[in-house]
């Protein structure tokens, strides 16, 4: 008797449970009179509500967008041509941002560099891009001061060099296509 009344109270609580709100819910179904009949009527509502793709979104609707990778853009490659001697910590094409890790030239030994290089535009112009040049000082390991660089000989030499290298890319991109 008592392990009948185990057996139906474990097969009896889930169902009371489940009646009561607190177990899983199927999803409910649609209302049928809101649901066109016809396939192409069914997909055209759809992609109206977002829920697919038409092929005039793939082949060329009136839609335009432009897709631009780091492979393609001058700019971006041009800088990574220019600093290709430093190490990176932080490479985001998305975000539009490198940094570099601290670079010390055999030269000095107690200073290191370090850039932070913004892209404000993908054009090929100077104030496209905002460098900034921080400098640390170290008179031991433990000894450091890290300064901003407020000079703007160095960036604007840093510049300088990405927006003609740049220039070179692009022109050379633009020589290719007009070949093929």
């Amino acid at each position: 008797m008592k392990t009948l009344n185990r057996i139906l109270l474990i097969f009896f609580i889930p169902i009371f449970l489940i009646s009561c709100g607190g177990g899983f819910k199927l999803p409910k179904p649609g209302d049928a009179r809101n649901i066109p009949s016809d396939g192409r009527e069914r997909a055209r509502k759809n992609i109206e509500e977002g829920r697919g793709v038409s092929a005039g979104d793939l082949f060329g609707s009136n839609k335009s967008t432009n897709y631009e990778f780091s492979t393609s853009n001058p700019l971006w490659r041009a800088t990574f041509d220019v600093i290709d001697f430093m190490p990176l910590v932080t490479v985001d094409y998305s975000g539009g941002m490198i940094v570099t890790d601290w670079y010390t030239d055999s030269n000095t030994t107690n200073d290191s560099l370090k850039f932070t290089i913004r892209f404000l535009s993908n054009d090929i112009r100077a104030d496209s891009l905002k460098i900034i040049i921080h400098k640390k000082t170290c008179k031991s390991q433990s000894n450091c001061i890290i300064t901003k660089i407020t000079s703007n000989r160095l960036e604007d030499t840093i510049r300088s060099d990405i927006i003609k290298k740049a220039a070179i890319l692009d022109a050379d991109s633009k020589k290719k296509r007009k070949k093929s």
